[in-house]
């Protein structure tokens, strides 16, 4: 019998007191720097948050509502190593919830749980890397614009978008996309283990499904939705504790978060915001 369980028969103890505890991680959004229009899931912005969860009394697991498309691979894994690295120290189990997209850099972050459940609709995988952007030599060209670029090292401009493409630029650029796809390929074989039913073929070409897919390919452990699992497994008493993050009051009023020059932050947060929008469109969202 655990220190609760015996806790919990002592008459003068108040029942909420009794109550075991699943603390609630939020991740939400695009993974990555944040922005005056974009808020992006960092580790420097979520490590807070993550330590305090796991510090929770009668704390039996801590769930991660995950809804993401992805983003920055680094920040995924750092964030998901976090979020390990503090299960192991404290023994407690991590069970994530996927809402309506896990998707590469969210279902990395997915991977982070002991186990994973989705709603059947919600869309999880996209095991691959991606990086685009936008091409504008011929723009600038056509309103008779030079193009001023110095650099000391010949590889410190690749991939200008305001240069014609150069062919070796783009197979330097697919070795680093492979280096980075092997890194994610390696933390889903490790995390998932002898759960996963389809071929490497299939599971990391950078396809996506949904959730009763997702099932079947062994990516996730379960259908369901997180008051449910949680309250199936632990009762009908269980105190789900959300943790949330904080930010400083005048970052929460001023509308470009108090950070630079008003017109810069904007064009910056419009550039933001559009490749936020296309990270969610490519899931239909």
């Amino acid at each position: 019998m655990d220190f609760y369980s015996l806790l919990s028969r002592l008459p003068f103890v108040p029942a909420r007191a009794r109550r075991p505890v699943v603390a609630v991680i939020r991740l939400s959004g695009v993974i990555g720097a944040t922005g005056p229009l974009r808020s992006g899931l960092t580790l420097s912005d979520l490590a807070t948050q993550i330590e305090r969860a796991f510090k929770i009394p009668r704390l039996k697991a801590v769930a991660l509502a995950i809804n993401s498309p992805g983003g920055s691979p680094v920040q995924s894994a750092l964030i998901g190593q976090r979020i390990r690295d503090l299960a192991e120290e404290h023994e407690v189990p991590v069970i994530a919830f996927t809402e309506d997209v896990a998707a590469s850099g969210g279902y990395w972050l997915a991977c982070a749980a002991d186990e994973i459940y989705a709603n059947e609709n919600s869309i999880v995988g996209s095991i691959g890397v991606i990086s685009s952007g936008f091409g504008f030599s011929e723009l600038i060209q056509r309103f008779g614009i030079e193009r001023r670029v110095h650099t000391a090292g010949d590889k410190k401009a690749l991939l200008d978008p305001f240069e014609a493409e150069d062919p070796k630029d783009v197979a330097r650029l697919k070795s680093l996309q492979k280096e980075i796809h092997q890194s994610f390929m390696d933390q889903v074989r490790t995390r998932r283990g002898d759960r996963l039913k389809g071929s490497d073929k299939l599971l990391f070409s950078g396809e996506f499904w949904t959730g009763r897919r997702a099932l079947e390919l062994g990516l996730v452990d379960g259908l369901g939705e997180l008051r449910q699992i949680l309250r199936q497994r632990y009762g009908e008493k269980l105190q789900l504790k959300p943790v949330d993050g904080s930010r400083p009051w005048w970052r929460r009023r001023l509308p470009f978060g108090g950070q630079g020059p008003m017109m810069q932050e904007w064009a910056v947060g419009l550039l933001a915001a559009a490749e936020e929008r296309a990270l969610w469109s490519r899931y239909g969202l």
